[in-house]
């Protein structure tokens, strides 16, 4: 549900400001009305760019942290901005050595793994002896097939390495004597190996130095830097509440305006009197954009980040998170539907919340539930990681209770149904709660036109015989619904306009019932493909081993079912997640008239 907001506007003699505004932040409950931008208050955006280099530098430090085992953070120490922009500073510098080493360290590499690899452990001070006795030594390289004979007859050429159809070669000739070969000389590194390896190892030692120092900073700064950014969005937020703070009376009065949840409203009340400050409650008015805060209980909460992906719904209307909750986690069981998956993820979620930070645990509570799920319905349906339960000799006494895929199939399509009318119940509350009674009498008309087609029609196409009295009840019940739904949906209108919207909603609604519950059959289409995935895997595992011994056999069934298991459960994962989710936010939303546009509330607090 939407948490009830109520509108307030604080007037304060300007030299109080100031204190008012702490008190304000103290108490932490008012979430500030925002009228103008901060896009011009340069202290704002300069409070900006300092807690985006600190959350940089903190994700960097984070990334340190978790690649060191059993690592004890040191408590945040209580310091300076000023000092937090010092560790930083010392923080980039031994990022920055550490890059510059790595670079050297690579480039050292490359030359030392060229000239060992190509040419071999040869020393530059001999060159240059022989240089100094009149002869010089040149490098050169040439195709395999490019190479001539004839160049070693002309040319005192020694071949030292040929690598991947290259010839790697030198010429010996006096100084002075111009060598003419259709090649290019070969441009070698500035240091021979010897000399290569000792800067290898020099800059190797250094790199680690600069790592561990690196690692120390992570693991003594981290929560050090973390008040850093507490005080600087503190700032923020009281620069924001300047912002939008309105000057009245010759600069003497300052004007703030912002929503409080009802149920904290008597406490800031009772707190501000006492102070002295001046308030008042006003009115809700239809362009106000009310923040949001959602309540919900333990099951609907864990799917509000679901809701969030999409839109927080506005103020005006319901929150849809304890209408869709359930849905989502039946879609998720139908596409799944493998009672081997369901209970694999919820061991594995059941193990991981004992070890994973608080904030990931509803997570995984979610998933647990969704994995619950998994399990009944692939229970009922007779998979278990891809095996067929149905022909197995154990089950041959409850086979006839296990759903086939006809059964599925019609299944879903009787859920995408309902959840279509629950959507549209839904929205002719909406209407009803927003405008009146009057305004839900034409879509609540519509629901019971559909719903007593669907049964008049529907139920005997599932084999499912209704008496000619019950039909014709049913007929009825659809002829006066319709009435209201074509003369009646525009309340206050001409009744031949109303018409005319009747006839075209009839049309819009006839034509698009139709492809939303098409949409539905994918619950049972993606459960199908996972099942017969995993046969295929057990199958191939059987079949490619049949005429192996014991071990090898054991060892390639192993692999080829962990392998394939494995990629159907993420492939199952994937659209078990993305076709609820579109069921959701298309299907369900669209029916019932989801308008979203929400914002979070956020109080004015300390951090």
């Amino acid at each position: 549900m939407i948490v009830k907001m109520s509108k307030y506007a604080f007037l304060v003699y300007h030299k109080e400001y100031e204190d008012f505004l702490l008190k304000l932040r103290d108490l932490g409950v008012v979430h500030i009305k925002g009228n103008n931008s901060m896009q011009d208050n340069i202290e704002a955006q300069t409070l900006l760019q300092q807690r985006k280099r600190i959350d940089d530098t903190l994700k960097a430090l984070q990334a340190i942290n978790s690649s060191t085992e059993g690592i004890i953070l040191a408590e945040g120490r209580s310091i300076s901005k000023d000092e937090g922009f010092l560790i930083l500073d010392s923080i980039d510098e031994l990022q920055q050595k550490k890059n510059e080493l790595q670079n050297k360290y690579s480039s050292v590499e490359k030359d030392l793994n060229y000239l060992s690899s190509i040419w071999g452990d040869f020393s530059y001070s001999l060159l240059n002896k022989i240089k100094e006795s009149g002869y010089t030594v040149r490098f050169f390289s040439s195709p395999t097939a490019e190479y001539k004979n004839e160049w070693e007859e002309k040319y005192d050429i020694i071949l030292i390495n040929t690598v991947q159809s290259i010839n790697y070669f030198i010429v010996v000739a006096p100084l002075g004597e111009k060598i003419e070969l259709p090649v290019e000389p070969v441009k070698l590194p500035a240091n021979d190996v010897q000399t290569l390896a000792v800067q290898q190892e020099k800059l190797l030692a250094e790199l680690e130095q600069t790592v561990e120092a690196l690692r120390n900073k992570a693991k003594e700064e981290y929560n050090s830097l973390i008040e850093v950014d507490k005080q600087l969005q503190d700032e923020f937020n009281f620069s924001h509440a300047i912002t939008q703070t309105s000057v009245e009376l010759d600069d003497k009065l300052m004007l703030l305006e912002g929503w409080v949840p009802t149920k904290k409203s008597a406490e800031m009340e009772q707190a501000l009197d006492k102070e002295g400050y001046f308030f008042r409650k006003l009115g809700i008015e239809d362009n106000d954009l009310v923040p949001i805060e959602l309540k919900n209980n333990s099951f609907a909460r864990l799917y509000e980040p679901i809701c969030r992906m999409f839109s927080l719904p506005n103020y005006r209307e319901f929150d849809p998170t304890p209408f869709f909750a359930p849905f989502f986690m039946l879609f998720f069981g139908m596409c799944f539907a493998d009672a081997g998956y369901g209970l694999l993820m919820f061991v594995v979620c059941t193990i991981l919340k004992r070890k994973v930070n608080p904030d990931f645990k509803p997570f995984l509570t979610m998933f647990q539930y969704l994995g619950t799920s998994a399990f009944i319905i692939g229970g009922l349906s007779g998979s278990l990681f891809g095996v067929e339960l149905i022909k197995l000799p154990l089950f041959a006494s409850v086979k006839d209770y296990f759903l086939t895929s006809d059964n599925l199939m019609v299944i879903s399509l009787v859920i995408g149904i309902f959840h279509i009318l629950f959507g549209k119940t839904v929205a002719a509350l909406k209407k009803m709660s927003q405008r009146g009674i009057k305004y839900g009498i034409a879509p609540f008309a519509w629901v019971f036109v559909i719903t007593s087609g669907v049964l008049a029609f529907g139920l005997p196409a599932l084999d499912i015989q209704l008496s000619d009295t019950v039909k014709n009840i049913l007929l009825i019940i659809a002829g006066i619904s319709l009435l209201p739904a074509l003369f009646y949906n525009s309340p206050g209108k001409n009744i031949f306009l109303n018409l005319g919207s009747g006839i075209w909603s009839m049309y819009n609604m006839a034509s698009g019932l139709l492809g939303d519950t098409l949409s539905y059959i994918r619950l049972f289409a993606l459960g199908l493909v996972g099942a017969i995935l995993g046969n295929v895997f057990n199958s191939l595992a059987i079949a490619m081993t049949a005429e192996m011994s014991i071990v090898p056999k054991v060892l390639l069934m192993t692999f080829i079912l962990l392998f394939g298991h494995s990629l159907n459960f993420g492939l199952c994962t994937i659209s078990s997640l993305v076709h609820p989710l579109r069921l959701v936010f298309v299907e369900y939303f669209k029916n019932a008239e989801f308008e979203g546009g929400g914002k979070a509330y956020e109080p004015f607090k300390k951090a």
